[in-house]
């Protein structure tokens, strides 16, 4: 009996968190996961401050983790088939025509050109790109940030290494007649690598590689400016939750304001490896080529 009073409130208490994350339009979590959550600390803190830290480990996890969600809701929140089978057939047909080959790999019922997700669907975010700036004007701005340079208009700024001003010991004079004033210290090089293409302005569009629970990944771009998305400003690992009826056009999931949910979160493993390898990223993509005509 002893056993049974204790186990009754933590599933009680496991439900009612679960009902408030949903409420918070949060993937719900699975009953044992709650369960290590609630039976961590004994007495169980109060119910809000178990929410919000189910929330934040929630936001913080790999969605394709196993026993993170709720295997009988799981099928519901990934991406229907005709979705991926979209993105594969475009895959595919992008690989015969380069192979000088008609794309008889599609099948016998190719996927409609534009189609709409039947249901909510909740994605994280693999990675995110400007498709509206060269990728070579991108290694430029990152290359100057990483030698400690900063553009204002077309002048560019040399950061001193440390914040004190002058090296001679006369800086303080130039900063006390407000002539100079010493800028402020640069930021880490992870830190760098997403501030310096990560003023998106109106007019950028974003192309992301988004992942379901299942493991399943396609393409999205902005259809229409989302505010929220942007290169340092988009975590990777952040999730997003795509609503019913978002269009799906050749496989590639169309973004707009009205269509997309950003819920917040970071997977910290996953957003310092893709901060780090940006910059080697985009210049493989460039090629030595391309790098020496701009030069």
């Amino acid at each position: 009996m002893a056993l049974k009073r204790t186990t009754q409130p933590t599933m009680s208490l496991a439900g009612q968190i679960r009902t408030q994350l949903q409420a918070l339009n949060l993937p719900p979590p699975s009953t044992p996961w709650l369960q290590t959550l609630v039976s961590a600390r004994s007495p169980p803190p109060p119910l809000p401050s178990l929410v919000m830290t189910a929330k934040t480990r929630l936001l913080a996890s790999d969605l394709t983790t196993p026993g993170l969600l709720d295997p009988a809701a799981t099928a519901t929140l990934c991406f229907p088939p005709l979705t991926t089978a979209a993105a594969t057939t475009t895959t595919t047909t992008t690989t015969t025509t380069t192979n000088n080959s008609t794309s008889s790999n599609s099948g016998d019922n190719p996927p409609p050109r534009e189609a709409r997700l039947p249901r909510d669907v909740y994605v994280q975010v693999l990675d995110v790109e400007d498709i509206s700036r060269s990728r070579w004007e991108q290694v430029e701005e990152l290359e100057s940030v990483e030698r400690g340079e900063r553009t204002r208009g077309r002048e560019v700024i040399r950061l001193p290494v440390n914040g004190s001003g002058g090296g001679d010991g006369n800086g303080g004079d130039e900063q006390d007649d407000g002539s100079w004033g010493a800028p402020p210290p640069p930021p880490q090089p992870q830190q760098q690598q997403g501030v310096a293409a990560g003023g998106s302005s109106r007019n950028a569009t974003h192309r992301l590689v988004l992942q379901d629970c299942k493991g399943q990944k396609v393409f999205a771009v902005e259809l229409v400016r989302v505010p929220r998305i942007g290169v340092g400003t988009l975590n990777i690992g952040e999730k997003i939750l795509l609503k019913r009826g978002t269009v799906v056009a050749r496989g590639t999931v169309l973004l707009e304001p009205g269509s997309c949910h950003i819920l917040g979160g970071k997977v910290e493993a996953w957003q310092k490896a893709w901060l780090e390898g940006r910059l080697a990223r985009l210049r493989d993509t460039v090629g030595p080529g391309q790098a020496e005509a701009a030069a």
